[in-house]
């Protein structure tokens, strides 16, 4: 991202910060929770992709295009051999009880016990499919740690109401701390002994 005079532009189709990735012994990459910020969430005003500039453009094909730029960044400037490269997968939100089949949750608010069993009932998760896609693609290894059934299952794991004293503002994206991103520490621990 970049400042401009128009604003804060996302080059979707480059890198220019990546110098300080090279040459360390372990990259751990994860990018999807930001790009589902609109309005004032957001942390840019405008996507650049080469010389055209927009406004707004579908998250899911920006995610896809910017993904693209990082693995073909990895497969040119990155010496795997040296640098254990991570890319965290995409951690599921809560925000529909219908996807878990509980019409009657709107969202996360309220949610006591994790989803049973090990298949989450709902669609597959669209950032997923992107990620796979582009991480199976590299010419580099690069480990996927693939966070995204375990985030599903976990309905119950989110701060809900409590995490602002705003109480009518429900955060179903973040995760309660101790809890789910222990889980993934502890796998990224599990691979490191491993290999």
């Amino acid at each position: 991202m970049v400042e401009e005079k128009i604003g804060r532009v996302l080059k979707l189709d480059s890198i220019s910060d990546g110098n300080g990735w090279e040459k360390v012994d372990m990259l751990i990459f994860n990018t999807y929770h930001w790009w589902t910020h609109t309005g004032s969430f957001k942390t840019w005003d405008y996507f650049q992709v080469g010389d055209k500039i927009v406004k707004e453009m579908d998250r899911l094909v920006a995610f896809k295009i910017a993904l693209t730029t990082w693995a073909k960044w990895i497969d040119s400037n990155i010496d795997t051999s040296r640098t254990r490269v991570f890319y965290q997968g995409v951690s599921a939100v809560h925000l529909n009880g219908n996807e878990w089949g509980d019409p009657k949750a709107r969202n996360c608010k309220g949610q006591t016990e994790p989803i049973e069993g090990s298949k989450y009932p709902g669609p597959t998760h669209p950032g997923e499919v992107i990620v796979k896609s582009v991480t199976s693609s590299l010419g580099k290894k690069v480990y996927l740690l693939d966070i995204t059934l375990l985030t599903q299952l976990r309905k119950d794991g989110h701060p809900s109401i409590y995490a602002t004293t705003n109480k009518t503002f429900v955060d179903c994206s973040h995760w309660c701390l101790p809890g789910v991103p222990d889980a993934w520490n502890e796998i990224l621990y599990a691979v490191l002994l491993s290999s």
